[in-house]
């Protein structure tokens, strides 16, 4: 039996990538090859994911541009989810059979995920999911091209504990199943590190929760005790912006009591006044301020496409650039867009980042990536002040719980199971 173990997430060897070379541009016919476009429109998440909404229709706009995919041109399909997730399935159920689309960009909270992937296992197609997640699963009709938690949560921690010192940690996050998981993964990576259970404190708020004043309140008391205290954050949508205000409005400082988020990037950050932010950081894969020639060629084409050099790029949209054409190789290499034959052709495909690597679709269905921490700046940009030596593979599965240490995905023969047992050599399904 492989020692499969050691290879977990890693791809197998010898696959080969995929490139994404120039070519000429051939005449499109035949009908149009339908892109499913799924995010919140309105609501309390709409302040992340209408940017994602629009840098689809410019990635389609673009490949339409280079002659589409197989010789056909592609047609986006747009629905607003209205940050309400059984709308969510329902939507994405009507996508595949009513509008017939091929793929599904889509979704950005864990909940909403959750409530579409029966959908998408169900009528065997497509989801690309763009944001970081808790981890603890790999569905064969998903491919997570955002950070698991080894790609974002656990660098994030390991920064803070060893670069500033921190020892006692506040986890606030919005509540449900990502802040849920990914602190429940911290929680017990910070025990393993040798952190007592009085210097954890851990905090839930509704979607769009607004009144901060006694939270930071118990923030600011509970790193008053003489210890070198963090919040990793993991509130999502609108609510930050009243979060960050309480901060300022208490006098939290940076360099007091240092936020992490892991859902605040430089779109969040563009609604509001940063001037008291300044100092507070983010963990995440892709910043708008990194120096490369691929970023500065896609913020220049997004900012013309959007009219507006106001408008500004972050992780996620970086997710949906990596995964769409991750499927357009998958497609090419394929020669159709049969869910099954572009399932089988995906692994091993390899495109570039912007942060001047390159991503690989793992086994797992997901990539690797660069990890980075930025601190916020007064423009509402991130200066980067720390990142990975070399890329990390996405882990579907988390090391530091005991339910799913022993767990791999592996969506190749002979494995071809999301959650396989490396101790009992037997496949448990999807996920748990």
């Amino acid at each position: 039996m492989t020692d499969w173990t050691k290879y977990k997430g890693l791809a197998l060897a010898g696959v080969l990538g995929a490139s994404l070379l120039a070519a000429p541009v051939a005449a499109q016919e035949g009908e149009p090859i339908k892109v499913g476009i799924l995010h919140s429109l309105s609501g309390t998440m709409a302040i992340s994911e209408t940017t994602l909404k629009d840098v689809m229709e410019m990635l389609i706009e673009q490949q339409n541009e280079a002659g589409g995919v197989l010789g056909r041109p592609l047609e986006p399909v747009i629905v607003d989810i209205a940050s309400d997730w059984p709308l969510a399935a329902e939507l994405a159920r009507r996508l595949i059979e009513v509008d017939e689309v091929d793929v599904v960009f889509g979704c950005w909270t864990s909940v909403c995920r959750k409530s579409v992937l029966p959908v998408f296992e169900e009528l065997n197609s497509l989801l690309f999911y763009p944001v970081q997640y808790e981890g603890e699963e790999s569905q064969r009709n998903v491919f997570y091209t955002g950070a698991a938690p080894n790609q974002q949560a656990i660098p994030a921690v390991d920064y803070l504990m060893n670069e500033e010192g921190v020892e006692r940690w506040v986890l606030a996050g919005t509540d449900y199943v990502y802040p849920q998981t990914t602190n429940l993964i911290l929680e017990q990576y910070l025990k393993d590190a040798g952190v007592a259970d009085e210097d954890i404190m851990i905090n839930y708020t509704p979607f769009g929760h607004s009144d901060w004043q006694t939270i930071v309140s118990d923030i600011v008391a509970f790193g008053s005790e003489g210890k070198k205290t963090a919040v990793v954050s993991t509130i999502n949508g609108d609510a930050n912006v009243p979060f960050y205000r309480e901060l300022a409005n208490q006098g939290v400082d940076a360099a007091d009591i240092p936020v992490v988020a892991f859902s605040v990037g430089e779109e969040e950050l563009s609604g509001f006044d940063t001037t008291p932010l300044v100092g507070h950081l983010a963990a995440w894969n892709y910043f708008m301020s990194v120096d490369t020639p691929e970023n500065a060629e896609f913020i220049a084409a997004w900012q013309d496409y959007i009219g507006s050099t106001d408008r500004v790029t972050n992780d996620p949209m970086e997710a949906h650039y990596i995964g769409f054409n991750m499927w357009v190789a998958a497609v090419e290499a394929a020669g159709t867009t049969d869910a099954d034959a572009v399932i089988d052709s995906i692994v091993g495909i390899e495109v570039p980042n912007l942060t001047g690597g390159t991503a690989v679709m793992l086994p797992n269905h997901h990539i690797t990536k660069p990890v980075l921490i930025g601190e916020i700046q007064d423009d509402g940009q991130f200066f980067v002040v720390w990142e990975t030596d070399d890329l990390v593979a996405g882990d579907a599965w988390s090391d530091f719980l005991p339910g799913s240490r022993d767990l791999i995905a592996d969506w190749t023969d002979p494995i071809n199971c999301g959650n396989y047992n490396t101790v009992t050599e037997t496949c448990g399904g999807s996920d748990l």
